[in-house]
């Protein structure tokens, strides 16, 4: 991370602490229990986007992409979730995400003999665009130790750890971190967790061991993204991948948060285990640190991602001559890659006490991200991969579980300047969207 990135990021974060508490933050996802038997519920998103851009920035022309307006209008996730109280210390917990952007064919490898030995296929009838997000059998013990086991999220950065629509301000979810590690990410494995203190040493923390990446799917273009294992009908857990996240919530409506992420030798999790038999160890190493503020008149968050990958240059090479479905066939995946984000809103309500004023946030978020930040030795970036992103709009809440969202975005390339125009043509669009999320019942 160069210096003037390292001195924003940690000026973003650090404008968070300053901030002055107006009530309790809420309890973690992980840890609440508030029903006596059972709860059902999810989340959902619907998006509309108008775009004075093309379709691919790196097909375009020698400025970037074309200036052909398109428009787009999608559900990116509609969810399912449930939870039941086996008795009062286990629970079975459920969600379920039909995805726009999902696929649902399953490839598997033939192992017979004969010509079909070794090849890709696909079992169709497997087909559709539904991702089991979460399944899992939760222990309660006490609260400072917990145990769960299962399909789990991996609570990597700020977006996976709190991705629900409510969760932050711009009609599609902060394309940051979900430009450059998989979101929703979720795993197969053990969790531990739990909260500890009081007062103002108040933390919860979350301790994972699970199934790790695979390098086919890194890429130049999205970093480490495509590498979340799924495509087969089994994940390999050659080399897992340890995930821990601690969080503060010792001052009401304040949580400050920082999480890692180790995977030592991902090229054991390829599914052919010739592609890196010969190649050095493919770790990966992320670290983030995140912050929100909830209180009477401001909301707030940050965030900071930072990633390496070691033997990038042999992972790009493996990569390009893999058949692998992972395979992203691209050279140059970065062996560091950054996102940084930030977003301020404003309740128009809080200004406004004894008045019936519609609950109006008024907004701005920003956005960096790179997943080439830094290169093996005698590899080129393509500085069309440094985005740096600007939104401005209005989120109204009519109702507590429902936000509807609009927002004016652009984004400069090839600068990691927060404001000013980057060497290629910039990106603009509206974005119109409408969310919930909600429990339907409980008991």
């Amino acid at each position: 991370m160069n210096k003037s990135n390292k001195g924003l990021a940690i000026a973003l974060l650090a404008c968070l602490s300053l901030s002055a508490p107006a009530f309790a933050a809420q309890p973690p996802a992980a840890q609440d229990t508030a029903f006596s038997k059972y709860r059902i519920g999810g989340y959902g998103e619907m998006l509309a986007r108008f775009k004075d851009y093309g379709l691919n920035r790196f097909a375009g022309t020698a400025q970037g992409n074309t200036k052909i307006k398109h428009n787009e209008i999608s559900i990116p996730r509609f969810v399912l979730s449930g939870d039941y109280k086996l008795s009062s210390k286990w629970i079975l917990g459920v969600e379920v995400e039909f995805e726009a952007g999902g696929v649902g064919t399953a490839y598997e490898i033939e192992s017979g003999s004969g010509s079909e030995n070794g090849e890709y296929e696909t079992e169709t009838e497997k087909g559709g665009e539904v991702a089991l997000e979460q399944f899992h059998i939760t222990r309660l013990v006490v609260p400072a130790f917990n145990v769960r086991v299962g399909h789990l999220v991996v609570p990597m950065g700020l977006t996976n750890t709190h991705h629900e629509p409510l969760s932050f301000f711009t009609p599609a979810r902060p394309e940051g971190e979900t430009s450059i590690i998989p979101s929703t990410w979720h795993e197969t494995g053990l969790e531990f967790f739990g909260s500890f203190g009081r007062g103002l040493a108040s933390f919860d923390y979350e301790a994972l061991i699970t199934s790790g990446l695979n390098p086919d799917g890194f890429g130049k273009y999205e970093w480490v993204k495509g590498g979340k294992q799924g495509a087969f009908e089994f994940d390999n857990f050659t080399s897992p991948a340890y995930t821990a996240r601690l969080n503060w919530t010792g001052v009401p409506g304040l949580r400050l948060g920082v999480s890692a992420y180790y995977n030592p030798n991902s090229g054991k999790n390829c599914e052919k285990l010739v592609n890196y038999e010969a190649l050095n160890k493919v770790n990966v190493f992320m670290y983030s640190f995140d912050a929100q503020y909830v209180g009477r008149y401001v909301t707030a968050r940050a965030n900071v991602l930072h990633g390496y990958l070691s033997a990038s240059d042999q992972v790009s090479a493996a990569s390009v001559s893999s058949a692998s479905p992972y395979g992203t066939r691209n050279r140059g995946v970065g062996s560091h890659a950054l996102t940084y984000s930030a977003e301020l809103g404003f309740n128009l309500a809080g200004f406004f006490p004894g008045v019936k004023f519609p609950a109006i946030y008024p907004y701005a978020h920003y956005d960096y991200y790179n997943p080439q930040e830094s290169m093996s030795a005698g590899t080129a970036a393509d500085p069309r991969t440094q985005v740096s992103m600007w939104a401005c709009g209005l989120n109204w809440r009519p109702l507590p579980c429902l936000v509807v969202k609009a927002d004016y975005a652009t984004r400069q390339f090839g600068t990691h300047s927060l404001f000013g125009k980057g060497r290629y043509n910039s990106e603009n669009e509206l974005r119109i969207g409408v969310a919930y999320a909600l429990y339907l019942a409980k008991k």
